[in-house]
């Protein structure tokens, strides 16, 4: 990311990283139909008084919400058909100016996981079930969170989620701090001290969230004070964003060089690339989708990479901000460093991270890290102007050592694969190796003199990309990397070769 910041400096007033819109899910421990059975039974009922205790609970958890509506009064209101819940519910703040407490409550009838009576042996038995109830979301302007929302469901086993901002939050504390900014939506237009902000943001994952969290299902739930009264709710992060903001000068200096990031990420960025953002590497024993999406939004447009259920986004905000966006979805892809189960002893060591809210400050790092490698990545992008000056120079011959080498030819089918081997993502670490390369050009072979053809035949390529200046040896190693030059050059062969001829740019690149 540093590199990339550099290179834009002039442009860019600005970064910072922060949690945006994240998802918390309470649970109980009546999960499971099991848990659920014996819970009936300490209630003295039987199984088949089932339906009608839950009704009644039910009922109850209705009143409560419909009682503080009117004690506060605030709306409440019933959808019969979607809508989006959010937009519905700034406009009403914003019409009755409410800077802190209760917006409103929204009733809907949603599916959600719960539990159902089935035959059994001898006796009914409780089974899961995935059936539709009332489920109530409750919209809050907190003092300390901002604006967001308790949704909690009307049946058992009552899973509550909150939903809230990293940004809100984020802009509360700031004001306590006397930090100016400029804020427009969930994004930050400028900031008057960015480090200290920084600062600020980071302690968002080390905040005492299941507190914080119980205190809102309490609110919300009145089953806590009587009928579940000792228990407590189990928090695990279901869904979080972490973004890292470019604040720029103006829409103008954002405007030309987003479009071109749009380009080379939609042509360059390929299922190992995506991979290695995240921290993964791409082999036999991975099981899943990889997938590149790009849509066209108001009041541009936005792409996203997509590893199974993970994925990292780029988009400009309000045209001024340039922001890349890491979701996790799916923690267990990541690891984290805990204490584990090998060879029957519990050791320290790094095992697959789990949903839990302890983990959150590990979201933040794999996040962050993630954006950092998509930003370095976009490094290499120029101004198309300056970068086309430079193709005809690599069109032509050059003579070294009394040795003359042939250039490249940007439209030759040879030359594209050889730049799209070299600029794969997986290489931008750890740089690439003569096999690396072979292994992309050149179909599996098991005969020793065949293998022995081509690995001179690829020693002759990297020869002439050194000799052109678009790579460079590393020190002390077998390895090649990238030079800012044939960054520049070869990510725009791809860029104009991918745009106007994409099926055939498509063939050559895989």
């Amino acid at each position: 990311m540093k590199r990339f910041i550099d290179k834009h400096q002039a442009k860019i007033t600005g970064t910072i990283s922060c949690f945006d819109r994240i998802l918390f899910k309470g649970h109980l421990p009546l999960g499971w139909p099991e848990a659920m059975e014996q819970f009936i039974a300490r209630q003295g009922l039987r199984i088949k008084d089932f339906g009608t205790f839950v009704a009644r609970q039910s009922e109850l958890i209705k009143q409560h919400a419909k009682a503080m509506a009117d004690r506060t009064a605030r709306p409440y209101l019933y959808l019969t058909g979607p809508v989006r819940k959010e937009e519905r519910v700034r406009a009403i703040a914003e019409r009755d100016q409410i800077a802190e407490g209760l917006v409103c409550i929204l009733a809907a009838v949603e599916a959600c996981q719960s539990f159902k009576i089935a035959h059994g042996q001898r006796r009914p038995k409780i089974v899961s079930a995935r059936r539709k109830c009332l489920c109530f979301y409750f919209y809050f302007v907190d003092r300390e969170l901002g604006l967001m929302h308790v949704r909690i469901a009307s049946w058992f086993p009552f899973t509550t989620q909150v939903c809230l901002n990293g940004h809100d939050w984020l802009a509360r504390k700031m004001d306590q701090c006397g930090i100016a900014y400029r804020k427009q939506d969930n994004a930050f237009c400028w900031i008057d001290d960015p480090w200290r902000a920084q600062r600020l943001a980071n302690r968002f994952a080390k905040k005492k969230w299941p507190r914080t969290l119980t205190a809102l299902a309490r609110r919300v739930n009145p089953l806590m004070k009587n009928l579940l009264k000792g228990m407590d709710y189990y928090w695990v992060t279901e869904q979080a964003e972490l973004a890292t903001d470019l604040m720029f000068r103006s829409p103008a200096a954002l405007a030309g060089l987003y479009e071109n990031l749009l380009k080379h990420a939609t042509h360059c960025f390929g299922a190992e690339d995506v991979m290695t953002f995240l921290g993964r590497k791409l082999n036999g024993n991975f099981a899943g989708e990889i997938g590149n999406h790009y849509r066209k939004r108001w009041p541009g447009a936005r792409i996203r990479h997509r590893m199974k259920n993970n994925g990292i986004k780029m988009y400009d905000k309000h045209g001024s901000v340039l922001r890349v966006e890491t979701v996790i979805n799916r923690p267990y892809e990541f690891k984290v460093w805990r204490s584990g189960i090998r060879h029957g002893e519990q050791v320290m060591g790094w095992y697959p991270m789990a949903k839990r809210v302890s983990n959150l400050p590990r979201y933040a790092e794999v996040s962050l890290a993630a954006n950092r490698r998509y930003l370095d990545a976009l490094t290499a992008v120029e101004d198309p102007t300056e970068a086309r000056h430079g193709l005809p120079a690599l069109a032509r011959p050059i003579r070294k050592n009394h040795r003359s080498y042939r250039g490249f030819n940007p439209a030759a089918t040879d030359d594209i694969r050889l730049f799209a081997a070299t600029m794969r993502g997986e290489h931008a670490i750890n740089g690439f190796r003569n096999q690396d390369i072979r292994c992309r050009l050149f179909k599996p072979t098991t005969a020793e003199w065949e293998r022995t053809r081509q690995s001179a035949r690829v020693s002759r390529l990297l020869k002439r990309l050194h000799v052109h200046g678009l790579i460079a040896k590393i020190p002390r190693s077998r390895r090649w990397r990238l030079t800012q030059k044939g960054h520049t050059l070869m990510s725009t062969v791809l860029i104009i070769h991918g745009e106007y001829y994409p099926r055939i740019h498509r063939s050559q690149v895989a």
